[in-house]
This record gives C-alpha cells, sequence and structure tokens, in this order.
C-alpha cells in the first residue's frame, strides 16, 4: 500500500511537471506505512487480542523506523504542507481512536469509512505535492482532484465486495446497501467519469489518453470479476498494485 500511495504521488509530479519532489513522496510511503500499521494493529495490541509473534515485533519495529524517516522528511515540506499534512493525520486518527463519548472511531461509522479513505489519498498523493512544490491552484487540479477520488473510490469497492461475508454489517458499505451487483454497475459508472474528466484538462495528453484507458481496463477486470470467495491476495496484493501498474504503464509510454 505503501508503495502504492509512493507511486501515486510521482503520478502527480508527472501531471503538473513538479521537478525533484522526494521529500513529499518518502514523507507519504513512511507516513503509509505507519498510518496503515497503526489502523490495523493499534486496536488488536490494546485490546490484547494478538499476541507479540515475532512477525507482529517486526513489524513495529519497521514502524518506529518509519516514524523517525517521517519526522526527517517532515522538517523538509513547506510549512503550509506540514499544516495540512496534520490535518490528515488528525482524520486517521479519527479514523482509528474513537474521540467521541459512546462512538466508535470512524472507521466502524456506518457508510462512512469509504469517504475518508478516499479523501486521505486525495489529500496525501495530490494535495500536499502540490502544496509543497508551490503550484499555482487551476481547473486541472480539482479536476484531478474528483479523479484520483473516484480512482480510489472504485478500488476500495473492491476491497468491499470481497470482505462482504466477513464485515459487519452495520457498517453499511456499499454492497450492504446497494448489492453486489448495482455495486459493480457503480464502479463501472464511476470509472467512465473519471476517465472522460481526462478530455476535459487544458492541456489533453495523448498518452495520458492511453495509459489511462489500460488502467480502467484492468480496474474493470478486477471489478466483474470481484466476488466473496476469491482470495485475500486478490485485493490484498493485486488490486492494491493498481497504482503501481498506472505508474509503470506511464514511464513505459
Amino acid at each position: 500500500m505503501a508503495l502504492s500511495v509512493y507511486a501515486l504521488v510521482q503520478m502527480t509530479d508527472y501531471m503538473f511537471h513538479i521537478p525533484e519532489n522526494q521529500a513529499v513522496a518518502y514523507f507519504a510511503f513512511f507516513g503509509t506505512v505507519i498510518g496503515y500499521n497503526f489502523v490495523k494493529y493499534d486496536g488488536l495490541v490494546r485490546t490484547k487480542k494478538v499476541q507479540m509473534r515475532n512477525s507482529l515485533k517486526v513489524i513495529i519495529l519497521f514502524s518506529v523506523f518509519s516514524f523517525f524517516a517521517v519526522g526527517y522528511f517532515f522538517f523538509q515540506l513547506q510549512r503550509i504542507t506540514q499544516m495540512v499534512s496534520v490535518a490528515f493525520l488528525a482524520l486517521t486518527l479519527l479514523y482509528t481512536l474513537p474521540f467521541f463519548p459512546n462512538r466508535r472511531n470512524a472507521r466502524n461509522w456506518a457508510g462512512v469509512k469509504i469517504y475518508i479513505v478516499a479523501l486521505c489519498w486525495v489529500g496525501v498523493t495530490l494535495v500536499l505535492p502540490i502544496l509543497n512544490a508551490e503550484i499555482t491552484i487551476t481547473t486541472d487540479f480539482y479536476l484531478k482532484c474528483v479523479q484520483r477520488f473516484l480512482l480510489v473510490f472504485v478500488l476500495i469497492l473492491i476491497f468491499e465486495i470481497i470482505d462482504l461475508a466477513n464485515d459487519d454489517p452495520h457498517l453499511q458499505t456499499v454492497p450492504q446497501q446497494i448489492g453486489v451487483k448495482r455495486t459493480k454497475i457503480l464502479g463501472l459508472i464511476l470509472l467512465s467519469v473519471f476517465y472522460v474528466l481526462e478530455f476535459l484538462k487544458t492541456n489533453l495528453d495523448s498518452k495520458q489518453l492511453i495509459v489511462n484507458l489500460i488502467l480502467v481496463s484492468v480496474i474493470v477486470f478486477f471489478l466483474l470479476f470481484a466476488n466473496e470467495k476469491r482470495s485475500k491476495y486478490y485485493t490484498s496484493f493485486w488490486v492494491e498494485s493498481v497504482p503501481i501498474f498506472w505508474w509503470i504503464l506511464l514511464m513505459i509510454f
């Protein structure tokens, strides 16, 4: 997942012609390691539902290293980028920890999870690089924000279809609310919007259109063949690697 975030930052650099911007890319990479591990293991460790196996100790050790790396790259960012990154950190904590009395964390709020995750991905992989490079905000920026949100949203839909049998019914995920078939139709519609938005850019890039078409075709394949019986590697490896595949496609073209 961290590699996917890194790849999307690199995509942003290419799309907006941002020169050397590795501080943001590495900050996003190591920040994702910390955020993902915190979200996944914090509750289990605090409630002592898992034992401190060697594998978990390695994960904690790598997370500690990532924490210091995040701190190092954080102080290489512009002040405005630092402030906005703290805001997204707060959103991640809200997603994980129950801040409000008698309320569960935002991860368990009915129907909210998918929007928070997609928003965080847009913020870290698109907003932060633009702010740090002091790029002028134009219509293209807002178009890319919508595109990035739609892309992540559809990828999460695939996760929700795969996890349908195990998710708490109270989560009210999209497949739980409208069914698998309609979720897939929704995903196809959103992917169509994602692709069409590319034509609204100020400077149309023919190579980007080809790359995006291949990307959409691959995601459509994953979406149509998603079901509850798929292996966990269907999402945790193949679907999560889609942003990396997108970046590689761009480098090839």
